[in-house]
């Protein structure tokens, strides 16, 4: 066996390697769906099963949360949801000990889940109004006229 059949071989070997495709990575996909009995929720969960790599979905009534588990796009599954004619966005809580500033008036909405808070990006800041400045000179150590309760 010498340099054909090495060559051979290694034509052989070639040939039979199949071409793989890359899979999709497996994601979570959560959205804020407006529900209103669980007819809807059935509804959801149905049409967002119906999606191409979807694995497991889960439809939560009381948070109007719908959570897509699988290979699949989240633009997909976002025109997907948008096909039941119900006002839906894409999952805009995160839990309240993932933010830096929570309170910032940005963040914070009276409609969020217990313990989150809205995603905002860590450049907002919290922005002080005369009134603020007002209450800190007021009880200012530097301020003759402070309050000087003890």
């Amino acid at each position: 066996m010498g340099v054909e059949g090495t060559l051979e071989y290694l034509s052989d070997l070639l040939s039979s390697v199949k071409r793989k495709r890359k899979k999709k990575q497996t994601q979570t996909v959560a959205l804020k769906i407006r529900m209103d009995c669980e007819g809807c929720a059935r509804k959801v969960k149905g049409v967002l099963s119906s999606v191409k790599g979807a694995k497991s979905v889960d439809v939560d009534l009381k948070q109007q949360k719908a959570t897509v588990i699988g290979r699949v796009d989240a633009k997909k599954v976002l025109a997907a949801a948008k096909s039941t004619k119900k006002k839906v966005e894409m999952w805009p809580y995160v839990p309240y000990s993932l933010v830096a500033n929570p309170y910032v008036s940005q963040s914070y909405d009276k409609k969020a889940p217990a313990n989150h808070v809205r995603a905002v990006p860590p450049t907002a800041t919290i922005t002080e109004t005369t009134m603020d400045e007002n209450y800190t000179s007021m009880f200012s150590d530097d301020n003759p006229n402070a309050c000087s309760i003890m």
